[in-house]
């Protein structure tokens, strides 16, 4: 049951992901939109995947809900960081970025978690 529902939260999160991204590439080809605004929907994008895998997970599991949705946070981090790698051939993250999306991650999971 906690596979599957962990499972079943990644899902959803990479599934928004998904359409985030395409929603987001539209409105840069659309609008021109400069870099920054580029990385702070990047950034929105991580945390409302990962508050909705966390979400996922809290209903699913129904105990322990902010614990469920960190671990379907970190799974969303892990699975990011290794497809990343796997693309790049090469670590192409910094510490600091690392950490930091990481927490996103975390943070989105847990607070989905504690909403559902």
């Amino acid at each position: 049951m906690k596979g599957k529902a962990i499972l079943k939260s990644l899902l959803c999160s990479y599934v928004l992901t998904g359409l985030f991204l395409l929603g987001l590439a539209y409105l840069l080809f659309q609008f021109n939109l400069g870099e920054g605004v580029v990385t702070a929907g990047i950034t929105a994008v991580y945390v409302v995947a990962c508050l909705a895998g966390g979400i996922t997970a809290g209903k699913t599991m129904r105990k322990q809900k902010y614990l469920w949705g960190a671990v379907a946070g970190l799974c969303y981090f892990i699975l990011l960081a290794a497809v990343s790698f796997l693309v790049e051939r090469r670590w192409d993250m910094s510490l600091g970025h690392t950490v930091t999306t990481l927490l996103m991650c975390l943070g989105g999971g847990t607070l989905g978690g504690m909403l559902s």
